[in-house]
């Protein structure tokens, strides 16, 4: 499904900043607001941040969209919206990577959300793991984390 399919599916009107911003994610996968709007307008010329952020965030709530928000970062918006999947964070460079879930740890991750709901009380409905650590590349050249 194209993305003009895509908004159309949520029942959001197609327009040329919308088609922008899904391939400025697209291009720019866990990226912040301030990237993708910056992707977005030298596709288009123009864009204002507020358009963006709202687009960005409307997708969110569409379901278009997935956002991340690690500790020491903005939110991020990951297009891999339909799916489950964890992410790792290097704590070097900031690089986000998604990590597939299988059906073994999707069963056992449900299984969590089980006993943390009988212990809290609360009705745990969703599960977000972040696991923290340093990329293949700043491992290779020795870097140092950055504070988080």
């Amino acid at each position: 499904m194209d993305s003009a399919q895509k908004l159309r599916a949520h029942g959001l009107h197609v327009t040329a900043q919308r088609l922008a911003i899904l391939r400025a994610v697209a291009l720019h996968p866990h990226g912040s607001a301030d990237t993708i709007a910056k992707a977005a307008r030298c596709e288009l010329g123009s864009l204002s941040q507020q358009a963006a952020y709202d687009a960005l965030w409307l997708f969110v709530e569409k379901g278009l969209l997935r956002s991340i928000q690690p500790a020491g970062s903005p939110a991020l918006f990951d297009p891999r919206a339909d799916d489950r999947h964890h992410h790792a964070v290097c704590r070097t460079c900031a690089r986000v990577t998604d990590i597939d879930v299988s059906e073994v740890d999707a069963a056992r991750a449900l299984a969590t959300c089980g006993s943390v709901s009988s212990h809290s009380g609360y009705r745990i409905d969703e599960a977000e793991v972040v696991y923290w650590g340093h990329c293949p590349t700043c491992l290779a050249s020795g870097a140092t984390p950055r504070s988080v």
